[in-house]
C-alpha cells in the first residue's frame, strides 16, 4: 500500500508538482499507517493539486481535511512550506535533500532524501523506522538504535549502499523490505532476498549449527572471524547479550521509552434546540500553537491530578460561566463518563460532562472564536479524534437514556447513572472504577 501512493506521486510527469506529491505522501506517512493515509492523501490531492492551490488554502481547511490524521502540527507546517515555495521561490520546488531541508520548514533529514531521490534522482540513502530495522539487522547493530552515534553511523551506510542508476527505487524497496519482509516480529527471514548478506541471521544460523553439534557431543564452533571481540560502539552492551531465542529480532535495540505522563481534562457537552429542535453543540477554537493547535473542542478545563469530583464540577462550571455569560450550577452539570486518548507523550483522560442550555448564549468576542454546530458540522469541522470520542459518550449516554433497561427501577436519565457508571464502551479509569456509586 505504501508502494500505492509513492509510486502515484512518482509518476507525476511535472518536476514540481512531482515534488509536491512525493513530500505531502512523506509527511503524512510519518508515525502513521498506510491503510489510515491513502484516503486522506487521495482527499488532499484532489482539493490541493499544485503548491500554488495549498498556499492559497486556509488553515481551517488544512485543518479540516487533516483531522483524524493525528501530529496535526504536519499539516500546519506543510502549509507553511508550501507558501515559502510559492512566495519566495517562485513556486519551484529545491531540487537537492540538502535544500530541501535548509529552505523548507517541517522538512527534515529523512523526507528531504525522500523527495530527492524520489522525485529527482539524487543518488541519497533515507534513514526511515524501517530501514534502521533493516541495517540493525544486516550488520547486527546493538547500540541503541536511537542513539546520535548509531543514527550518524546508519546514513552513512544509507548513501554508501543507495543504486546511484536508481535511488528512489532503491530507498522504496529498502523501505518495502523493512515494512513487509524484515518486520518488526516474526519476521519472514526465508523469504528475504537479502538474508545471505545478514549478519544477524547468519549468527541465528550458527546458533543452529552449534545446537546440532552439541546435541550429537561434537566439538564447539571456532569463533567466526567477523564476531566482535572488543570494544564496539556499534555492539550490544555486556549487559544486554545475544538472547538465542530471540533471533534477529535481537536487532534494533533501543532505550526504554519514558512512561507517558498524565493529564485530566474536564470537559463539558454544551447544547441547545436549535433549528427544527434539532441539537446543536458549542464549541471553541484551541490557541494557535501548542497540542492540537488550532483545532475546535468542547469548551474544557486542565485539572490537577487527584482533585476531587466536587472541584472538578466547581472549576468547570466557572470555565463554562465565562462562555455562556450567565452563572452555571455546578450541581447541574450532568456527569458522562471518563474518555481515555493516548497522545504520542500523553496519556489524556477527558472527564466529560453535559450541560443543556435553554435560550441563546451570547458569546464573548474577547474569548477564543466560538460556534453553535450540528452534530453534521461537528464532524465536517476541524475536531481532533479525542473530540469525536467525547461526542461519541455523549450520544451513547442520551440512547441509554432515551431506552432504559427492561426492569429497571431507575427513573429515565436518573443522577447516579451519570454520576456514577460512565456511558457503555467508554474506558474506565482507576480512579473512576473505585468511585463509590451514589444510592437511587
Amino acid at each position: 500500500m505504501w508502494d500505492f501512493i509513492s509510486r502515484k506521486a512518482a509518476t507525476e510527469p511535472d518536476a514540481d508538482r512531482r515534488g509536491y506529491a512525493v513530500w505531502v505522501s512523506e509527511i503524512m506517512l510519518q508515525q502513521t499507517q498506510v491503510a489510515t493515509v491513502i484516503d486522506y492523501y487521495i482527499r488532499w490531492m484532489q482539493k490541493w493539486p499544485t503548491l500554488q492551490a495549498l498556499a492559497q488554502a486556509s488553515l481551517e481547511e488544512v485543518n479540516e481535511l487533516w483531522a483524524g490524521l493525528g501530529y496535526y502540527s504536519r499539516g500546519k507546517r506543510l502549509q507553511e512550506a508550501a507558501r515559502k515555495v510559492v512566495s519566495e521561490l517562485a513556486g519551484r520546488m529545491p531540487r537537492t535533500a540538502e535544500d530541501l531541508q535548509k529552505l523548507l520548514p517541517g522538512v527534515g533529514r529523512y523526507t528531504a532524501g525522500a523527495i530527492a531521490s524520489i522525485s529527482y534522482g539524487q543518488a541519497t540513502g533515507v534513514v526511515d523506522g524501517n530501514v534502521i530495522r533493516v541495517l540493525c539487522r544486516l550488520r547486527c547493530v546493538g547500540a541503541d538504535s536511537s542513539s546520535p552515534a548509531v543514527i550518524d553511523w546508519l546514513w552513512d551506510m544509507a548513501n554508501v549502499l543507495v543504486d546511484r542508476s536508481r535511488p528512489g527505487d532503491f530507498n522504496q524497496a529498502l523501505m518495502e523490505l523493512g515494512a513487509t519482509v524484515c518486520v518488526p516480529k516474526s519476521p519472514l527471514c526465508g523469504e528475504c532476498p537479502v538474508k545471505q548478506h545478514c549478519q544477524a541471521w547468519r549468527r541465528v544460523e550458527k546458533d543452529l549449527a552449534f545446537a546440532s553439534q552439541k546435541l550429537f557431543g561434537k566439538a564447539a564452533p571456532v569463533p567466526d572471524v567477523e564476531d566482535c571481540l572488543g570494544d564496539c560502539p556499534l555492539c550490544p552492551p555486556a549487559t544486554e547479550p545475544w538472547d538465542s531465542s530471540l533471533g534477529v529480532t535481537n536487532f534494533p535495540r533501543k532505550a526504554a521509552k519514558k512512561p507517558p505522563r498524565a493529564m485530566r481534562t474536564a470537559t463539558c457537552v454544551l447544547e441547545r434546540r436549535g433549528c427544527h429542535q434539532a441539537p446543536e453543540y458549542f464549541i471553541v477554537q484551541r490557541p494557535s500553537s501548542g497540542l492540537l493547535a488550532g483545532l475546535w473542542e468542547f469548551p474544557s478545563v486542565p485539572l490537577a491530578q487527584d482533585l476531587q469530583e466536587e472541584k472538578e464540577r466547581e472549576e468547570l462550571a466557572d470555565h463554562l460561566q465565562a462562555w455562556t455569560g450567565r452563572p452555571v450550577a455546578a450541581k447541574g452539570l450532568q456527569f458522562i463518563g471518563e474518555v481515555i486518548h493516548i497522545f504520542s507523550h500523553i496519556h489524556q483522560t477527558y472527564v466529560v460532562y453535559s450541560l443543556h442550555l435553554d435560550g441563546d448564549v451570547t458569546l464573548d468576542p474577547a474569548l477564543s472564536p466560538s460556534r453553535w454546530v450540528t452534530e453534521d458540522e461537528f464532524r465536517a469541522s476541524a475536531v481532533s479524534t479525542a473530540m469525536k470520542k467525547v461526542l461519541k459518550a455523549h450520544g451513547k449516554q442520551r440512547r441509554k437514556e432515551s431506552s432504559p433497561v427492561k426492569g429497571s427501577k431507575r427513573k429515565r436519565g436518573a443522577k447516579a447513572l451519570g454520576a456514577g457508571s460512565p456511558c457503555p464502551g467508554t474506558q474506565l479509569s482507576l480512579r473512576a472504577f473505585l468511585r463509590a456509586p451514589k444510592g437511587p
